[in-house]
């Protein structure tokens, strides 16, 4: 007769195994949690490849093209449409009309590139990819920074006034962002420099290829303004797009040619790193507690063989809320209240620390770094009407 096993022997085999289970998922999940947070902080500090083509082409004739309904091909203005992963450019203008699922915007032009072919694209809020788009005389100029030459583009003022516009792109893009600037500085007598800065592909790269959000790319526009200087400037108003904010913000407060600078203007700008990441982990469904270990990862030394970085970034140097003290010359802030990739809650705040430097211009719909491209006519005047304050 085969022997019972008595009832608490079988609770007790069960509850250990489950026990067991349970602790092995645990600590699967800790693993799994363990690799998203190292991703994570990596991608932040690692310049992209490959942009993601987020639109779906649909349709095309030569003055119209359909595409897929997203936030971004349904914001009004002018844009620019990459496609073919970065082998070809358009331009499109305003919506035409457009259904549930998709738009129809004017085609203002094929640069390069066989859009017939496309399928998928992404907007960029570039438009112009060249000086000469502009219409004003330029050169191809090299400025010397402590990794090497980086190539800049220089668009002189139509007479020597000894003011300059130094001109600082954003996260994962290049100095073609900052075109869209030089008009109204030209307008108001100054020369304009559109630099490139480490890792961004036009720059030399560190060794490590990592950005340092702002931490060590101003001395990039520290080099900048020694070439500045050297070449007649008397005045500079530095100007940064996005990461680009975050990037002059450091070089007026820790650049030995500060003195120089006479003003800032930041559109859709990084002021404090640490709200920015809480909001991309939010963004990208990052679990709370992972987004802490995803900012102490990038800021410590020891983690470096996890990101790749050769050196930690200083968060809270980087924080101009709590450093809003520290500012010294006027600002110009444009910010949309529907960013969608950099909140606009910290530059409110610092628009509050600090009402009598700051001078905020609060845009709507017009999303990251686009305010240009959704109304031109208001950045440009909201740009001339504090450069004529500035004087």
């Amino acid at each position: 007769m085969a022997r019972q096993e008595h009832p608490d022997s079988v609770a007790g085999r069960i509850v250990t195994g489950t026990a067991i289970g349970v602790g092995a998922l645990a600590a699967a999940g800790a693993v799994a949690a363990a690799a998203v947070t190292v991703i994570f902080a990596r991608t932040v500090v690692t310049p992209p490849t490959k942009r993601e083509e987020d639109v779906r082409v649909l349709a095309n004739d030569e003055s119209t093209i359909t595409l897929s309904a997203t936030l971004d091909s349904m914001t009004p203005g002018r844009y620019s449409l990459w496609f073919g992963q970065e082998s070809g450019h358009a331009r499109v203008g305003e919506i035409l009309s457009y259904t549930q699922d998709t738009v129809t915007r004017q085609l203002l032009g094929v640069d390069f590139g066989n859009l017939d072919s496309a399928r998928r694209a992404r907007f960029s809020g570039w438009f112009y990819l060249e000086p000469k788009d502009l219409g004003f005389a330029y050169r191809d100029v090299e400025v010397a920074t402590e990794l090497g030459p980086a190539p800049a583009w220089l668009i002189p003022a139509a007479g020597p006034t000894g003011r300059w516009m130094i001109g600082v792109h954003g996260r994962a893009v290049r100095r073609q962002e900052t075109l869209r600037g030089v008009p109204v500085f030209h307008a108001a007598g100054y020369t304009s420099l559109l630099i490139s800065y480490r890792n961004d592909r036009d720059a030399p790269a560190t060794p490590d290829n990592r950005y340092s959000l702002g931490d060590t790319e101003w001395n990039d526009v520290e080099a900048a303004m020694q070439f500045a200087v050297d070449n007649g400037a008397r005045e500079i108003v530095l100007m940064g797009w996005s990461m680009g904010g975050a990037t002059v913000l450091q070089a007026a407060t820790r650049s030995r040619l500060a003195k120089f600078v006479r003003g800032i203007v930041l559109e859709s700008p990084v002021v404090d790193w640490v709200s920015a990441l809480r909001f991309q982990g939010e963004l990208n469904k990052l679990p709370k507690p992972l987004d802490r270990l995803v900012l102490g990862l990038i800021s410590r030394r020891w983690a470096g063989f996890l990101t790749g970085q050769a050196t930690p970034i200083d968060l809270g140097r980087l924080d101009f809320v709590t450093r809003s003290g520290e500012l010294a010359v006027p600002i110009l802030l444009l910010h949309s209240d529907d960013d969608g990739y950099i909140p606009v809650d910290a530059s409110k705040a610092l628009a509050a620390a600090r009402p009598d430097i700051v001078t905020f211009e609060e845009f709507a719909t017009a999303r990251h770094t686009k305010l240009w491209n959704y109304d031109a006519d208001r950045w440009n005047a909201a740009i001339a009407a504090w450069l004529d304050k500035l004087g």
